[in-house]
């Protein structure tokens, strides 16, 4: 058995958790690990030994974090070659480039590197070194906020700094005239309802799959559920067309198709994380600084659905 070791992704699944408790797990020492190039790997006689432990022990493996995330690719990531920092910041939404434009323009000699992922996947980039900052709007069920509980649990020991970038409502797209009459979370039980889904990781997903948990409604049972588009945009447009029923995004999402109602569920906070080493303290204060300076505010306040009272606002930090 010794001879055999597995990836993060496989002890996940083998322990039926996501990659987020297995590194929590590795980084608190409860599993011994090593690396293979960028990868992390667990030796099986390690992994025997601590379910053995977990066995004979009165407390249970930690579920927080159901299996939601894609993995997350090996970092693509190079210094640049100039000298001048590299700022990698991972995020979707059109705020992330307007920051990154600020930033181009504030932090002498700073290169503002923009990644397309997930919430979930963006922290767990930030977590192996992978990116800089990350735009994450992660919905808690058992507290009913967002981001917070999955950062800290994410960062044990390590010194983090999450501000505000905006606020946001977020609902169903439904067809223009909501002829199903659909008005809350507990809707989605309706015989025959269909939905047009995220993939995995990303706010909107983890949000729905925390209501679905909270209403104890087995996901298979929704239609479509498995139906996944890349962007609110792609799921509005689908609800438009009338290929589903019901579609989870932001309102300023649903003003950019036409045939679509937004019913408004959940005011949604969208912060920005990042982690306090010596090397990004100077640039850190300066993205602090945007963030409250009127130029970026007002470029925000252009965006329909965007409430900017608690931009710039420390959230948190260690």
């Amino acid at each position: 058995m010794s001879d055999i070791s597995y990836t993060t992704e496989e002890i996940g699944k083998l322990l039926k958790v996501s990659k987020v408790t297995v590194y929590d797990l590795i980084k608190k020492g409860d599993l011994p690990s090593f690396r293979v190039g960028k990868q992390m790997r667990v030796d099986a006689a390690d992994l025997e030994a601590y379910k053995n432990r977990e066995k004979a022990s009165p407390f249970k493996l930690p579920s927080d974090f159901q299996e939601r995330s894609q993995p997350v690719p090996a970092a693509p990531f190079a210094s640049n070659s100039t000298g001048n920092p590299t700022i990698v910041i991972t995020g979707q939404d059109i705020s992330i480039d307007i920051l990154a434009r600020q930033m181009e323009k504030h932090i002498v000699g700073a290169r503002p590197l923009r990644a397309y992922m997930g919430s979930l996947d963006g922290l767990i980039a930030l977590y192996r070194g992978e990116c800089d900052m990350v735009s994450t709007h992660l919905f808690d069920g058992e507290t009913g906020t967002y981001n917070l509980p999955y950062i800290s649990r994410i960062f044990i020991g390590s010194p983090f700094l999450v501000v505000n970038l905006l606020t946001r409502h977020t609902g169903f797209f439904v067809a223009k005239g909501n002829p199903l009459k659909l008005r809350g979370w507990s809707d989605l039980k309706k015989p025959g309802l269909s939905i047009v889904n995220r993939e995995k990781g990303v706010g909107s997903r983890v949000l729905l799959d925390e209501q679905l948990r909270l209403l104890g409604m087995k996901a298979e049972l929704l239609k479509g559920y498995g139906t996944e588009e890349s962007n609110p945009i792609a799921v509005a447009a689908k609800v438009a067309s009338g290929e589903a029923d019901v579609g989870i995004g932001n309102e300023k999402s649903a003003t950019m198709i036409d045939g679509v109602d937004f019913i408004r569920l959940i005011e949604e906070r969208v912060d920005l994380v990042m982690l306090k080493k010596p090397e990004n303290h100077e640039w850190i204060q300066a993205v602090v600084e945007i963030l409250n300076d009127e130029t970026f505010r007002a470029q925000l306040r252009a965006i329909p659905g965007y409430d900017l009272s608690k931009t710039g606002q420390i959230m948190l930090e260690t």
